[in-house]
């Protein structure tokens, strides 16, 4: 029986046709910007594109953004907001930030390895955060700062970071310890750590971006996801998973860039209104994400069809051994210095 997610995240309504060329992206945004057509400057548009639904943390941000934005920008800037892959999506929405087909993005951490910043691949570590108040030293403190500033190699902007949670496995069975995934297809979101991770544990990894996972799990292409609660729910992965192992072994978070062409052409008054809503829309998606994680867990217990497997210690700390020599993989690929700095992080708390 599919179980009944409506009590807490909504169906999300139909998705509007998804924008495929980036030329078509392109030329539409040179007719926004066209002198002379209006006697009153038009507004500056801003379209923040997400691969996400909009009852998760990133969805609510986005539009907490939009919010803020809309009420003190005076109609001099209008904020779209591209949820669940509808604009861009995990494959191409990178690019299209890039090309100025987007103005900004909320990608995943774990995306900007394949987009040649191979160091926010630390934050895919498995085992490596106990909770989000380690996170947080992290990303408030110098090392995030730091990384924000090397995604200008790639011509992006970093300007924050956004709370997901932790990620719990799913799949057709519990998944308590290493062996329980022997041989298993699971969907991973980027290569590198992701891969070895799955490796390490006797899975198979399969790279798909978020929005083909129902059709991957429906037609039997993979076997078991990892994910946050609140994705789990609000993409309806109970009907193909109906077992959910909190394993807690890894953080998932995003970053948020913006086309820095376009950031440094908004006027430095419109500016400072997008930079302040920004900061205090991230921090309410980080309020709310903690706070998600436990609404969502509890409305998966009570999902007929649907079991949640408690992990103890000792099996969270068999897969934490065995995922070892991937922390010593990324050492040995990046070097010492960023996995000791933010060693040196986490232990200054």
């Amino acid at each position: 029986m599919p179980p009944d997610r409506s009590t807490l995240f909504p169906a999300a309504p139909a998705r509007p046709s998804r924008r495929v060329c980036l030329g078509a992206g392109l030329a539409a945004a040179a007719t926004l910007v066209a002198p002379g057509v209006l006697s009153h400057p038009a507004p500056v548009l801003l379209r923040l594109s997400h691969v996400v639904a909009p009852d998760t943390p990133k969805g609510q941000m986005a539009q907490h953004f939009q919010a803020l934005v809309h009420e003190r920008a005076s109609g001099r800037i209008r904020v779209s907001v591209y949820p669940d892959s509808s604009l861009w999506g995990d494959d191409d929405e990178m690019e299209a930030l890039r090309l100025g087909a987007v103005e900004m993005l909320a990608p995943s951490l774990s995306k900007f390895g394949m987009a040649g910043v191979p160091e926010f691949e630390v934050f895919d570590l498995p085992y490596l955060f106990a909770d989000l108040a380690q996170v947080r030293r992290v990303t408030q403190g110098a090392v995030g700062r730091e990384l924000l500033q090397r995604l200008g190699r790639q011509q992006m902007l970093g300007l924050g970071y956004l709370d997901n949670g932790f990620k719990q496995m799913s799949a057709h069975r519990p998944l308590r310890q290493p062996s329980d995934l022997e041989g298993l297809r699971m969907r991973v979101q980027a290569p590198g750590v992701l891969e070895a991770q799955m490796r390490a544990w006797g899975a198979q990894p399969i790279v798909l971006p978020f929005a083909e996972t129902q059709r991957a799990l429906s037609s039997g292409l993979v076997d078991g996801t990892e994910n946050p609660l609140s994705n789990f729910l609000t993409q309806g992965l109970a009907t193909w998973q109906p077992h959910v192992s909190l394993t807690r072994h890894g953080y998932l978070g995003y970053a948020v860039v913006a086309n820095p062409r376009f950031w440094n052409s908004v006027p430095r008054a419109d500016r400072a209104v997008l930079t302040t809503a920004l900061a205090e829309a991230l921090a309410h998606g980080n309020r709310l994400s903690a706070e998600l994680d436990r609404q969502a867990l509890h409305q998966l217990r009570q999902t007929p069809g649907v079991q949640v497997h408690d992990l103890s210690d000792a099996e969270r700390a068999a897969l934490r051994q065995a995922a070892q020599p991937v922390h010593a993989g990324l050492r040995q690929r990046l070097g010492a210095g960023l996995v000791d700095a933010v060693h040196r992080a986490l232990a200054a708390g």
